[in-house]
């Protein structure tokens, strides 16, 4: 027993506590924090100072009277243009342009890569094909077309013509993302649905759909993400009665009327980024294991 012992406790000198390449991986992981996190210290301090202190220059000083009116103000009297009602309705206009156009987007996407994973139809491949292509164009060859398109038929400017557009450019990649992951998905478990009389729904809703949450969520952030930040589209395609929040917010750090208010501007971003600073912290970490969902096949 003794020798036996012997044999199976480790050998050799015990390793050091801190290598060279922990220090530097720590300093480089703090040196990373750091750059992301001082903006963003920055912001929040500004954001809670009073104008009199914000003249006085000190960025990273911690406000020796704090105050929430910068937020109220950005909320609900910041000058927008003409108008000085804040950022609070395009608050509401982003909620109504984001989760119609998220969920539509993430369920034909879904649909879509089941079809071309388990129901492939003749020129399947070149279909698919299109739609990466789709992915990878730049958003600016399709603004004019869609623009006289929208025009065309007297959606222009309207919430229709918001959310159609963003549900269209969503459906590229999330045809890719839900296409990759049901490709790993076991045939004979389709083929099992399929013996017990299934059809195409029952198989999709009952079946698949389920087995993607963390694609899903994944999807989520993404669309959450790049809808609720967008400027382009919301700029083009929603209308001066639906600008989102990030229109609102663009109009209100470019205003050129009177003084400058820094306070509100920083209070008026961090109000712009909260949602999907807090559809990210909820639910980041399922977003690593939906991202290495399906990237064996695809």
């Amino acid at each position: 027993m003794s020798a036996l012992t012997a044999q199976s406790s480790p050998r050799g000198p015990k390793p050091k506590r801190l290598t060279p390449a922990r220090v530097g991986l720590y300093g480089f992981v703090a040196m990373s924090c750091l750059f992301f996190l001082a903006p963003l210290y920055v912001m929040i301090i500004t954001s809670l100072k009073p104008m009199e202190e914000v003249r006085l220059g000190y960025i990273f000083k911690w406000p020796d009277s704090p105050t929430i009116q910068p937020w109220i103000d950005a909320w609900s009297s910041a000058c927008t243009g003409l108008a000085c009602e804040g950022i609070h309705s395009g608050f509401y206009n982003s909620i109504k342009i984001t989760i119609p156009s998220v969920m539509v987007s993430i369920f034909a996407g879904a649909l879509f890569g089941y079809c071309l994973s388990f129901w492939k139809m003749k020129g399947s491949n070149f279909l698919f094909g299109l739609l990466l292509l789709g992915a990878f164009l730049p958003y600016q060859l399709f603004i004019y077309p869609l623009v006289r398109i929208y025009a065309w038929a007297g959606a222009y400017g309207t919430m229709f013509n918001i959310i159609t557009v963003h549900t269209i450019f969503g459906l590229p990649v999330m045809t890719l993302l839900f296409r990759n992951y049901f490709s790993s998905v076991p045939i004979e478990l389709f083929k099992a649905a399929r013996v017990d009389g299934a059809g195409f729904w029952r198989i999709f809703l009952s079946v698949m759909l389920p087995l993607a949450t963390p694609v899903v969520i994944v999807a989520v952030i993404l669309q959450v993400t790049g809808i609720w930040n967008d400027f382009l589209f919301g700029t083009v395609f929603a209308g001066q009665n639906n600008w989102p929040m990030t229109v609102l917010l663009n109009n209100i750090v470019n205003t050129t009327q009177g003084e400058r208010h820094y306070n509100i501007d920083m209070a008026a971003t961090i109000l712009t980024a909260a949602v999907p600073l807090t559809v990210y912290f909820v639910s980041g970490r399922w977003f690593v294991r939906g991202i290495a969902a399906g990237a064996v096949k695809g």
